[in-house]
C-alpha cells in the first residue's frame, strides 16, 4: 500500500513555501505522469487504479490558515509575481484535483462562499473558482488514511 502526499499549504502567498509548495505539486505530478505517459495522472485515473473501497487520490491539498488568502478571487497580483490563485486552479483542473479550504480559518481572513454569506449575514462571496469551503473534519480525514505529511 503506497502513502498518498497530502499537502498541507500554510502560508500566505507572499511567503516563499506557498510557493514551493505549488512547484511540488507540479513536480510530484509530473513525475508520476512520467511512470505511465500513456495515462496522465488525475483524480479518475488514482481511482480507477485502486481498489473502489480505497478510493484514493494520487494527491491530497488541504489550504489553512494564512494560505487560505490564495483561495480569495479578489486578491490582485502584480503582473511580475506568480499568481498563485490561478496557477493552483490550473493544476487543479488539469489533474482533477479538489483544493479544499479550511471554512474557519478562511472566514476569519474574509474569504467566503455564498452558502457562507448567507449564513453568516456576510455582503457577497469571493471565493475563488476551483476552492471549496471545508470543515477541518476533512483534514482529519486526510490524515487518517494512510498519508505522508509535507507542509508548506
Amino acid at each position: 500500500m503506497s502513502l498518498t502526499p497530502l499537502l498541507l499549504i500554510t502560508k500566505d502567498p507572499s511567503h516563499p513555501l506557498a510557493h514551493l509548495g505549488l512547484r511540488y505539486a507540479h513536480s510530484l505530478l509530473a513525475q508520476l505522469a512520467q511512470q505511465d505517459p500513456k495515462q496522465p495522472p488525475n483524480r479518475k485515473t488514482a481511482i480507477a487504479n485502486t481498489d473502489e473501497a480505497d478510493d484514493k487520490p494520487l494527491l491530497n491539498i488541504f489550504f489553512y490558515a494564512d494560505a487560505a488568502h490564495i483561495a480569495n478571487r479578489l486578491r490582485w497580483q502584480s503582473a511580475e509575481q506568480t499568481n498563485l490563485t490561478k496557477e493552483w486552479q490550473a493544476l487543479a483542473e488539469q489533474y482533477q484535483l479538489t483544493l479544499p479550504v479550511c471554512v474557519s480559518t478562511a472566514l476569519s481572513r474574509g474569504i467566503s462562499d455564498s452558502e457562507n454569506s448567507n449564513r453568516h449575514q456576510l455582503e457577497g462571496e469571493n471565493l475563488a473558482a476551483g476552492f471549496k469551503l471545508v470543515g477541518l473534519s476533512e483534514l482529519a480525514m486526510m490524515l487518517q488514511d494512510n498519508c505522508r505529511l509535507i507542509q508548506f
